[in-house]
């Protein structure tokens, strides 16, 4: 009836499920307090939906700590449409209701699976996806909704949310809302002038109007129980309307027998309705579930297939009511009642509640619980479970590695300020120096995950004296790589590095992740000279045991090794051994970062629009999980893409939204993109800001030595280049492999040194004009004999290489000395294959200095052909790319975590804007 007054909300519903049925999906959130009308609103809008494939579920109060629960009830009718998920999907999702091997699936396969559950639906009809009372539903199943609801707005899929409050912890603020107030006085009138019996008192109904503001189920109850003055008893202050309905349904309780009274809290225990169960329980009580007659007809609950109350507002009412001691007896009963093969968790989790003491056996059965829920990947509700079962642990110790568990789960599921509390409570209860140990090491672990400080660097280190060698080395790693990449304080990564190499001493036999700490400790506390044999051992164990398993940070940093070391070969090999091996495992966490890796690769070997195609998938990766993306590979293919625009835009993100600074790649793609730009002195101070971090006992990217000793050359400053120059050769001498040597010869022909030609051995130094040296304020060029020598040889070099980008560069910075040279024909012949090689891999900026070194010699450089991708969008490129080399529209979503419907979609606007109508023409467009 009071429908009536939401032809407003009803249109929006309805214009809702009309947009999705026509492929424009949705999501709409109706938020409102209790008994405003939500559920109500819901029923009369998909009721009776024809042509739609409904699936309903409910949050229950009692059942957030099940994972999956409310997921369960969506779902569970249309599993058979699993079958037509990518296998990995199909075992997440059969992990999760329990029919197929527990794999324990992170939270985005989860998402990404039930997403594609729906899109499979909607091959045959549209979906609408209603999920009443959210508020109350387990975290792990309003995650997934919220995920897929995210990824609707191109598929036959409505999703609608209805909860009391919409709060950030939810997931729900940022979704489109669709508020519920009271009704106005005229609707209010009309719904209790409906109800009410035509000799009511006119003051009588002014004071039910007054007393209920609006609220559709405060006007039905308050006129169905009043008394001579309005409601039975006047709100109390700080009630509300809400109190006001819990104290109405708990007065007409009490009006019950004692045997009814305690039959509804029995119910009001058991959240399901499962009347089977509740006869059972009931039975053990001594009690006839037939009185549940008298609750039905009072209005408080309906019966049938399943035991329904009125209202939520009734269940938590009348279960807030009852004692303790009823609670825990109804809670008994009811675990008793439950069968303890088909219903485990439930069984254990009325089990905690029927308890007034510690008890082990029912702890036991809890922790069997939280590991259940883990391997489903309800990492919350795991730890809800295992928090319980740490509080009716009776021994202090057990007590403490129980909620030491609990905390550990609290972080995987993101929740670290609540694993920090846990912690604290275990710190007062472990006996043991090893518990005591895994509490300081989780308590550093949770505090660097909060802030990723030097002081929660140095506690991680501290803490991991007290582990065993193994663990021990292990986590001095994480704590070295993460300072490394994030220190920005002068001396502290050595003097991290020192304190680390004197606990722990090199292990032999070595495990990988032995050898990766140590490459890590020489690279950056001993010459070079000294580090690279430790670096190409770790390099090496980590290409014959690289997989997901190797785990995100070591695979990170074997793959930034292989970088510095200039071993292409097997850069590439790595990189794109790590991305396929996490795709095929569905390895959501190591994906974004393996992605990124293969964007640096890709663009080395010049594939820019390939390394770009990386970046986004990496970056739609990092979206559907929630996570903000870390930014440093994408500077660094705009740097060599030569966008100014697009590098300050992401510029601007570094160290915002929780990101770190990433300040290595940020002066190394600083110095890339102004050297292509020819803005030679801003290269030098970005180089020179990385020299001046590694010499402070900092990380920095090797391969800005490069970039440092082409910047100060050209400005005539080399003498700032010598230690660059050292590292170059020094790298060059102990892993020749012609990339390095290449980097090596390159330099030395930008600063006119010949053989031996550093600083100090006058004998080797011949003057001269050679390279920009004997131009500059440090004079003592070599001869251009000798330097048109390093440059060619340099050259030959790259050319035994993939890396295309520099190969190009290396021309262009040889046909500059030949202009230099006045030798002009030679000069035009080098600087054109330059501007043609960078102009066609999409270095626009080095491109545009190869075409200004053409025309200072009066050539003109050729015109290239405009890119017919430029007028994509970004995701519409990446489509494009991906279907160009030849994969499926199946293949592509599951790599973007769209559906094949939705690039179809994108793949229709990408034909009408190139004017295109097949794969075929993009093939060609592509090539």
């Amino acid at each position: 009836m009071q429908l009536v007054a939401r032809e407003r909300e009803r249109f929006e519903i309805d214009r809702l499920l009309t947009s999705a049925a026509a492929g424009r999906g949705g999501v709409l959130v109706v938020t409102g307090e209790a008994g405003v009308g939500k559920s109500a609103l819901l029923q009369a809008a998909v009721g009776g939906l024809d042509g739609f494939a409904v699936l309903r579920g409910a949050g229950a109060e009692f059942e957030r700590d099940l994972p999956y629960a409310a997921l369960h009830q969506l779902c569970a009718p249309f599993l058979n449409f699993r079958f037509g998920l990518p296998a990995v999907r199909r075992d997440a999702l059969e992990a999760v209701f329990g029919l197929g091997e527990q794999t324990s699936p992170d939270p985005l396969t989860v998402g990404l699976a039930v997403l594609g559950l729906l899109n499979e639906v909607a091959e045959e009809r549209p979906v609408c996806c209603v999920l009443d009372d959210a508020q109350w539903a387990d975290d792990a199943s309003r995650r997934a909704l919220v995920f897929v609801a995210r990824r609707v707005a191109l598929e036959r899929i409505a999703v609608v949310f209805a909860t009391r409050e919409a709060g950030a912890e939810s997931g729900l603020a940022d979704l489109p809302r669709l508020p519920l107030t009271g009704l106005g006085d005229e609707d209010a009138r009309a719904v209790l002038g409906a109800v009410t019996h035509a000799g009511l008192d006119c003051e009588v109904f002014d004071r039910i109007l007054a007393e209920a503001h609006g609220n559709p189920l405060a006007l039905l109850e308050f006129a169905h129980d009043t008394g001579p003055f309005g409601v039975a008893r006047p709100l109390r202050a700080r009630a509300g309307v809400v109190g006001a309905l819990e104290e109405q349904f708990v007065r007409r309780l009490d009006r019950l027998p004692s045997t009814t009274r305690t039959l509804v809290v029995l119910a009001a225990a058991e959240p399901v309705g499962d009347l089977g169960l509740l006869r059972r329980a009931a039975a053990l009580l001594d009690l006839d579930a037939a009185g549940l007659d008298l609750a039905e007809n009072a209005g408080l609950l309906t019966l049938g297939p399943r035991l329904r109350f009125r209202h939520p507002l009734v269940r938590s009412a009348v279960y807030a009511a009852a004692t303790p001691g009823l609670r825990r007896r109804v809670h008994g009963a009811l675990a008793e009642a439950t069968d303890p093969e088909a219903d485990a968790d439930r069984r254990a989790w009325h089990r905690a509640h029927a308890v007034v003491e510690a008890d082990e056996d029912v702890a036991a059965e809890l922790e069997r619980s939280a590991d259940r829920a883990r391997l489903r990947g309800g990492f919350a509700a795991a730890a809800a479970f295992m928090e319980q079962a740490g509080q009716l642990t009776p021994a202090a110790d057990r007590q403490a590695g129980r909620l030491l568990g609990a905390a550990q789960l609290r972080l995987q599921a993101g929740a670290p300020a609540a694993a920090r509390a846990l912690v604290a409570r275990t710190e007062h209860r472990s006996t043991d120096a090893g518990g005591s140990a895994e509490a300081r090491l989780l308590r550093a672990r949770v505090d660097y995950q909060l802030g990723r400080t030097p002081k929660a660097t140095a506690a991680l280190v501290d803490i991991a004296e007290g582990l065993d060698p193994d663990r021990a080395r292990e986590t001095y790693l994480e704590a070295f790589a993460s300072f490394m990449y994030n220190a920005n304080e002068p001396g502290g990564l050595q003097q991290l590095g020192a304190r680390i190499r004197e606990r722990a001493p090199r292990r032999v036999p070595a495990r990988p992740v032995d050898l990766l700490l140590d490459a890590l400790l020489d690279q950056n506390t001993l010459p070079v000279e000294e580090a690279v044999p430790a670096m190409l051992g770790a390099v090496a164990a980590c290409r014959d045991s690289a997989g997901p398993s190797t785990g995100p940070l070591r695979m990170n940093l074997a793959c930034q090794l292989v970088i510095d070391l200039r071993d292409d070969a097997l850069m590439e090999k790595l990189t794109n051994r790590q991305v396929k091996a996490a795709r095929r495992q569905g390895a959501l966490a190591i994906l974004p970062q393996a992605l990124r890796y293969q964007a640096i690769a890709r663009v080395s070997v010049g594939r820019f629009a390939e390394a770009a195609a990386s970046i986004g998938e990496a970056k739609a990766v990092d979206e559907a999980a929630g996570t903000a993306p870390l930014l440093g590979a994408e500077l660094v293919c705009i740097a060599f893409g030569g966008d100014v625009d697009r590098y300050r835009e992401v510029q601007s993100l570094l160290g915002s939204g929780g990101r770190p600074f990433e300040t290595a790649a940020e002066h190394y793609s600083r110095a890339v993109l102004h050297n292509g730009l020819g803005n030679h002195e801003a290269a030098l101070e970005a180089a020179l800001e990385a020299r001046q971090r590694q010499r402070d006992g900092s990380y920095s990217i090797w391969a800005v030595n490069s970039e440092l000793v082409e910047a100060a050359a050209h400005v005539g400053r080399g003498k700032e280049a010598a230690a660059a120059l050292d590292h170059l050769e020094a790298l060059a001498r102990e892993n020749p492999v012609p990339w390095a040597v290449a980097e090596w010869l390159q330099a030395r022909a930008l600063l006119g040194r010949g053989e031996g030609g550093r600083e100090g051995k006058g004998e080797d130094r011949r003057e001269g004009r050679g390279g920009y040296g004997g131009k500059g304020e440090d004079g003592g060029g070599i001869g251009g004999e000798d330097t048109e020598a390093l440059y060619r040889e340099a050259i030959d070099q790259f050319a035994r290489t993939r890396v295309r980008v520099l190969y190009a560069r290396a021309r262009m910075t040889y046909g500059e000395w030949l202009r230099r040279e006045n030798r002009r024909p030679e000069a035009r012949a080098e600087l054109r294959a330059a501007h043609d090689l960078l102009s066609a891999m999409g270095a626009r900026g080095f491109a545009e200095r190869a075409a200004r070194g053409l025309r200072a010699i009066g050539a003109r450089p050729r015109p290239h052909s405009e890119d017919p991708l430029g007028q994509l969008t970004a995701q519409e490129r990446i489509i494009a790319g991906k279907v160009a080399a030849g994969a499926t529209s199946k293949e592509v979503a599951a790599m973007l975590f769209l559906s094949p419907r939705t690039i179809d979609t994108h793949l229709r606007n990408i034909y009408r804007k190139l004017g295109i109508s097949s794969r075929r023409h993009l093939r060609e467009l592509s090539l």
